[in-house]
């Protein structure tokens, strides 16, 4: 049997064992390339491009999910009931094409990318992809020249693109072994300085701001919303094709759901293989991967996450965003 390197890496990741001490090598290999990459956009070898309005940034430390996607679409709601003009720029992780592309909510998620098509369809603002951020963010500003910000939902690492603000969202593991890929699960050596951090689950550092994070209701493929907990105490079953599937089922059981059945799937996958079981009990999915199931299993019900960054949060960023140099 080959080894499930998804889920034996995770596991290396949280501790200083022996097998973390046999990839230090190749972590001192990455880490030397990650110094090259910073010192040549540093020094002007490699191009990096400004654009006319501020760009913020949001992104992780480590790989893997991290809440980077529902604290986008925090940020995006809170610059929009402040008054901001927002666009949104992403790689757009698992779609079939690299070109550039304007999400619309009605897109295949194969074409959009299942977390900018979420983010379009929550918080109708123009969301473009690309592989490239700076043409996705310049095919924005063309398309939408009324746009006075810019939120790329990841791209911490991503120095072709300058920015005004960094924000690194930080999930239950923190730093893990505090250790480069692929011994650790580090992107970058830590502490890397951001403008803010803040935890998308328990608090791993004492540094950085909390949020709170809760399932309260679900939706159907109608956009029909009905609280959570008229299904606690049944059985229901439950899918996920995220980084952390266990987080989403282990949120459910605390709101007293009883899930008969689980499937996690890697994250984003199309689910192109996979069918529910074939019981008359309630489908559960999260809001990302509902819109690649609804045109195939319309029954199925999205438990969007609420994420609600602290206040002094807020204050922070607001203060950030005020003190921006005028362009």
């Amino acid at each position: 049997m080959r080894p499930d390197f998804k889920t034996i890496l995770p596991e290396i990741w949280l501790s200083k064992d022996w097998r973390s001490h046999l990839l230090l090598p190749l972590a001192g290999v990455y880490g030397a390339l990650i110094q090259f990459r910073r010192l040549a956009y540093r020094f002007g070898v490699l191009p990096s491009e400004q654009l006319p309005v501020p760009v913020v940034v949001i992104g992780n430390a480590v790989a893997g999910g991290g809440g980077k996607t529902p604290l986008t679409m925090a940020i995006v709601t809170h610059l929009q009931s402040a008054g901001w003009q927002v666009g949104v720029i992403s790689r757009g992780f698992g779609r079939d094409s690299k070109d550039v592309h304007e999400v619309r909510p009605g897109d295949d998620p194969a074409l959009a990318g299942d977390e900018p098509l979420m983010i379009s369809i929550r918080c109708q603002v123009p969301v473009f992809v690309a592989a490239q951020r700076a043409i996705a963010a310049k095919a924005l500003l063309t398309a939408h020249p009324q746009t006075q910000i810019i939120v790329s939902d990841d791209g911490l690492q991503h120095y072709a693109l300058q920015r005004d603000l960094e924000i690194c969202a930080m999930d239950t593991r923190g730093i893990g072994n505090g250790r480069l890929l692929p011994a650790g699960p580090l992107r970058e050596p830590w502490p890397r300085a951001v403008d803010l951090l803040i935890h998308t689950g328990q608090r791993s550092l004492t540094e950085g701001f909390g949020a709170t994070r809760k399932l309260t209701h679900t939706l159907d493929a109608q956009g029909n919303q009905q609280a959570l907990q008229r299904l606690a105490g049944q059985p229901v079953n439950a899918v996920a094709a995220i980084a952390q599937p266990q987080a989403f089922f282990d949120m459910l059981r605390a709101s007293g759901l009883q899930l008969a059945q689980t499937f996690a799937l890697p994250d984003h996958d199309s689910f192109a293989h996979w069918t529910p079981p074939p019981d008359a009990l309630p489908l559960l999915c999260t809001e990302k991967d509902a819109h690649k199931l609804w045109p195939r299993y319309p029954q199925t019900l999205a438990v969007p996450l609420v994420f609600e960054p602290e206040n002094a949060f807020w204050q922070a960023l607001d203060a950030r965003l005020q003190a921006l140099p005028q362009r």
